[in-house]
């Protein structure tokens, strides 16, 4: 706008308004009158020259919609830009007080010491968890060492169990063999007996069948 001898309002510009609209027009109508006499010179050239600088939309497309999208964001920051200027004499009255306002070196000792102390509170609560971690740790390990311990005895004892061979063994392995025995010869003697019995029962279903 400068180099062109345009002069704008900002301020109108910011508040994105009709006001903005306005200002926007002065640089659109400079335009608009740059493109009219590049195409009225253009109009005393030959058929031949025309055809070069014929204006192709279908290419300016994509340069269109990002000029009409950089317009969206101008507004939008422009608007955003007033708002905050608005506030700007309330915000230099408190940035001015708060300049102003002497510092109170004892409350800023003071503030100071308690965030100190909490600090402190915290790393020395942080040191207690790690003690108590590592003390828990510990008393896991001896835990397990006792229980390793207790483990390689008792495979000890069951080691040596295994390999002593108690002393009422061989009379126990005579017992066995001697009633194994005795069961054959039960076998035996009852399969012979349930034999009988079966004859004996023939014999008096015979006898009463005779009688009959």
């Amino acid at each position: 706008a400068t180099k062109a001898h345009i002069k704008l309002n900002t301020k109108k510009l910011y508040q994105a308004d009709g006001y903005a609209v306005k200002e926007l027009l002065k640089i659109a109508s400079v335009l608009y009158s740059a493109m009219t006499t590049k195409g009225l010179e253009g109009s005393s050239l030959g058929q031949g020259d025309v055809s070069k600088f014929k204006f192709d939309l279908g290419s300016k497309i994509a340069d269109l919609k990002a000029a009409r999208q950089l317009a969206s964001e101008i507004t939008s920051k422009g608007a955003s830009l007033y708002d905050l200027l608005g506030k700007e004499v309330e915000l230099r009255e408190l940035r001015t007080e708060a300049i102003a306002r002497p510092l109170e070196i004892n409350e800023i000792e003071k503030v100071m010491r308690i965030a100190i102390k909490d600090i402190l509170a915290q790393v020395q609560k942080t040191k207690d968890l790690l003690n108590n971690v590592a003390s828990d740790e510990a008393n896991l390990e001896a835990k397990i060492e006792k229980r390793k311990l207790e483990l390689e005895r008792n495979r000890k004892r069951l080691q040596t169990l295994q390999s002593v061979r108690p002393a009422f063994m061989d009379e126990y392995e005579k017992i066995e063999e001697e009633l194994q025995k005795q069961y054959a010869i039960y076998l035996e003697k009852f399969r012979n007996l349930a034999c009988l019995e079966q004859q004996l029962e023939d014999h008096h279903r015979m006898e009463q069948e005779r009688f009959e």
